[in-house]
């Protein structure tokens, strides 16, 4: 299998990002890599695109590879994509992912882009990585790195990819329950499946989905209708519940989520879009969710979407579906709405959602999970006195990352700069140069 790696970073060589590649190259050693400087050549590969045409055609997959640069990819890396379409390069049918390194600032806009743009070329996208700086020089963050490879290539090898925004919409066919047998049990993992449908005939699209979930899922599947549940009514916000977890209602819904819900494996939320949402029992559902506080209880767990509606055109409620993923902590294993191949959509989510069980694969958050826990870290702390339960539960998880001291790291810099700013020096070794040093030695010892 060919690898094309396109480095969309200024620096050539001595890109950051490169230098996960560079890692990932160690421990996949069977394949065959090629790196085009894509950044860095911009300017000749403009003159003649011949040879990038080519290294494009002969790849099997495509690693967009890039520092995230205010928001989205550099600007060498944008015009080499639109090189890309002016020379009408066929690349249908053929994988692309992608690989960035940034502090997570808007990172989420960088990915859409790129994301957006393999569905142009009619690339098969397989989700990407999204690392902090300096993930690959921990253990942590070298694990997070070969765990998404293997995931990639685990795509590949079943035929798989992300179809959370595909663009194609056709009619939905409905799923016949009794034209399909039940998938063989593989796993003892449960899922619970949190839906809000009735008996009417509005809803035959969603039991019909729901249906054919249950029966390839090769394991217990909890339907969990909330049109059944007495709810007494709306989160009143009132705290009561911010000491011990119980919520003030005595309807029983706290002790309810927590056997039924947190207590499964992964969960699935089966809805029909109403209003360019989820509709008014998911947020009643949500709402009194905040017996558990702020406290991620089902991280580390994979989620799934099944929808009756225009996904397509609901942007708003990709990106909180996306955002309540990550701030959970969760695996986004699956998006199906009913636009386009459903059937086939619903079997994909299914193998995807028992690979993230069986592997316990959970990449890295990206902007929406580590901006969203660092606004909930700094309240919690704050209120401690009266959220004692999230106080303890972030406590236990780490979550308090502050005050970050760093002393070494911090003096370290302050020397690189007065390096920089002495004009001998800085003429001989570049800032890049010394930055380079702790990579090539975790890649040398991969």
């Amino acid at each position: 299998m060919r690898i094309l790696i396109l480095n969309g970073s200024p620096a050539g060589d001595n890109s950051i990002t490169l230098q996960h590649m560079e890692y990932l190259k160690k421990k996949f050693p069977r394949y065959e890599y090629k790196t085009i400087n894509v950044a860095a050549r911009i300017r000749s590969i403009e003159k003649d695109f011949t040879q990038s045409k080519e290294e494009l055609e002969s790849a099997d997959l495509i690693v967009f590879c890039y520092p995230v640069y205010t928001f989205l990819i550099p600007a060498q890396l944008h015009r080499f994509i639109e090189l890309i379409k002016e020379n009408g390069v066929d690349l249908s049918g053929k994988y692309a992912t992608q690989v960035s390194t940034s502090k997570h600032f808007y990172d989420t806009t960088a990915h859409r882009f790129i994301e957006e743009n393999c569905y142009d070329l009619k690339l098969r996208y397989v989700k990407g990585l999204s690392a902090d700086m300096e993930d690959i020089l921990s253990k942590k963050g070298q694990k997070e790195a070969v765990e998404f490879f293997k995931f990639v290539l685990w795509n590949m090898k079943n035929n798989l990819c992300d179809d959370l925004h595909m663009k194609e919409a056709s009619s939905a066919k409905l799923f016949e329950a009794g034209s399909a047998k039940k998938s063989t049990k593989k796993t003892d993992k449960t899922i619970a499946l949190v839906t809000d449908y009735d008996d009417d005939k509005s809803y035959d699209n969603l039991r019909s989905m729901i249906a054919r979930f249950v029966l390839r899922f090769p394991g217990d599947v909890n339907v969990i209708n909330l049109r059944e549940f007495p709810f007494i009514g709306g989160c009143l916000g009132c705290f009561n519940c911010a000491s011990d977890g119980k919520c003030i209602y005595k309807d029983g819904f706290d002790d309810y989520l927590r056997k039924n819900i947190n207590g499964a494996d992964a969960v699935v939320y089966a809805y029909s879009i109403k209003d360019h949402s989820m509709g008014y029992r998911f947020k009643l559902y949500d709402d009194r969710q905040f017996c558990n506080g702020h406290r991620t209880v089902t991280m580390g767990k994979p989620v799934a979407y099944l929808i009756d509606g225009h996904l397509s055109v609901e942007n708003n409620l990709m990106i909180l579906m996306e955002a309540r993923a990550q701030v959970g902590g969760n695996f986004l294993a699956g998006v199906v709405s009913n636009e386009s191949n459903p059937d086939e959509a619903i079997d994909n989510t299914v193998k995807t959602l028992y690979y993230a069980l069986k592997h316990s694969y959970n990449p890295p958050k990206n902007f929406y999970g580590v901006g969203g826990l660092k606004i909930f870290r700094d309240l919690i702390y704050q209120m401690q006195g009266l959220m004692k339960e999230d106080h303890r539960f972030y406590k236990e998880h780490g979550f308090y990352d502050f005050p970050q001291k760093h002393k070494g790291r911090i003096m370290g810099m302050y020397l690189v700069s007065a390096l920089m700013n002495n004009k001998k020096i800085s003429k001989k070794v570049s800032m890049t140069d010394g930055m380079m040093m702790m990579y090539k030695k975790v890649i040398d010892e991969a």
